[in-house]
């Protein structure tokens, strides 16, 4: 049975959930050693509701803090997501330290 993963794609400055060889979903960046700039998260119609994007979001916000980096937003659904979720704001660029 094929495993649901969320993995960091660096030569397509992506992550991608995807099920076996099967893409879920997506969402993009661009990061330095500092800042990792969230600009798109795409999940097709078939696969929403099922938590693919929460998972996206989740995985590249949890690897932004072990890299000791903020991050800058400005793809809708995962500032959305931030919002729902309050200990994931301190990571944004503009939080109060």
């Amino acid at each position: 049975m094929a495993e649901l993963t969320v993995e960091d794609q660096p030569g397509k400055s992506r992550f991608e959930a995807r099920l076996g060889d099967e893409l879920l979903g997506f969402v993009e960046y661009q990061r330095t050693d500092e800042l990792v700039v969230i600009t798109h998260t795409e999940v097709p119609r078939e696969n929403e509701g099922r938590g693919i994007g929460s998972l996206l979001a989740r995985g590249i916000l949890d690897d932004t803090r072990a890299r000791g980096a903020k991050a800058l937003v400005t793809c809708p659904f995962v500032l959305a997501w931030i919002g729902r979720h309050p200990d994931y704001q301190d990571l944004q660029f503009n939080a109060p330290r």
